[in-house]
């Protein structure tokens, strides 16, 4: 069963504003979770897709696990990973990353994956595998899941919400007039009916899980539509939102169309909260799973304030 898609491109911004230098962060811990990840053969989405926060992330003994392969069947023009015919299946991949994770002494482990439209149901069975694998090493651990919308196939989703992840999350990437040229081969609506549909079924279940998504800004979008695709998130049940800054990770991805100043993530922020959203993170560096831990402890306390922690004071 099935659920039911531009922008000029202008020349590659290649000046960075103040608000998007950095310092590295010591060295840390990076050496051994890059250690442990090449030991176990392992794809982490903060390599692949060339990730701003990866000596941070890494630095703190944290990485996103990337199942499935490094080879993603569609061609998006905002990603890095690359795009092909994928590899099939390693069947021991989901031992490994709760190895990892339990190596990693991770108390919030997430899991995400390349689009893998060759597989049947799009690879879900592959994604609960995993889950379950994390929850008999780490039974105390949460779980978060980033998705890909498996084609809206009902029982994709329902094979990874049966599997109990903590945190359900599928980014809605962009607003629906860039779809074209940012997300070919996507759907807006799509999108939208995968978090409404997790959300039933989930509550219909009985199953508690927090519904997850995101959004990339200066690819061309305007104020009003962000805010549009925010109500839209907020009317299907999404409980948290991510809003960063799109980094174009080649010359060759789409470019960089505008810088979005800290004071304009702030008021998204604000507008999300006035919404109802459990908690908005919304800042330059902010990515999906920058933090996820601090997010998700943030909306089991209550604090629905997230800040973007690398911005300068």
């Amino acid at each position: 069963m099935t659920l039911g898609n531009l922008t000029t491109k202008s020349p590659q911004v290649r000046r960075f504003p103040t608000w998007l230098r950095r310092d590295i962060p010591p060295a840390g811990k990076i050496k051994r979770v890059k250690g442990i990840l090449a030991d176990l053969n392992l794809q982490t989405v903060c390599v692949s897709a060339r990730c701003p926060n990866l000596p941070e992330c890494f630095s703190k003994g944290t990485a996103t696990f990337m199942i499935m392969g490094d080879t993603c069947t569609r061609a998006c023009k905002f990603c890095a990973i690359k795009k092909g015919k994928p590899a099939p299946l390693r069947a021991d991949e989901p031992q490994a990353v709760a190895q990892a994770a339990k190596s990693l002494d991770l108390k919030h482990v997430v899991i995400t994956s390349v689009t893998r439209d060759d597989l049947p149901l799009g690879g879900a069975e592959h994604f609960a595998k995993t889950i379950k694998a994390v929850q008999n090493q780490l039974p105390n651990a949460t779980i978060e899941v980033l998705t890909p919308d498996f084609q809206g196939n009902l029982d994709a989703i329902e094979t990874v919400i049966q599997a109990k992840p903590d945190v359900f999350n599928h980014n809605i990437e962009t607003v629906p007039r860039l779809y074209p040229s940012v997300r070919p081969g996507t759907n807006y609506a799509r999108s939208l009916a995968v978090l409404s549909y997790t959300k039933d079924f989930a509550e219909k279940t009985g199953k508690k899980i927090i519904i997850k998504s995101g959004l990339m800004l200066g690819l061309g979008e305007r104020r009003k539509e962000v805010l549009s695709v925010m109500r839209d998130l907020r009317s299907v049940g999404c409980d948290v939102l991510t809003i960063g800054q799109y980094l174009a990770p080649s010359p060759n991805h789409h470019p960089i169309v505008n810088f979005v100043e800290p004071s304009q993530f702030d008021e998204y922020r604000d507008e999300g909260l006035k919404m109802g959203f459990l908690a908005v993170a919304s800042g330059p560096f902010v990515r999906s799973s920058y933090n996820a831990a601090e997010v998700l402890r943030q909306v089991a306390g209550g604090d629905k304030c997230i800040n973007d922690t690398s911005l300068p004071d």
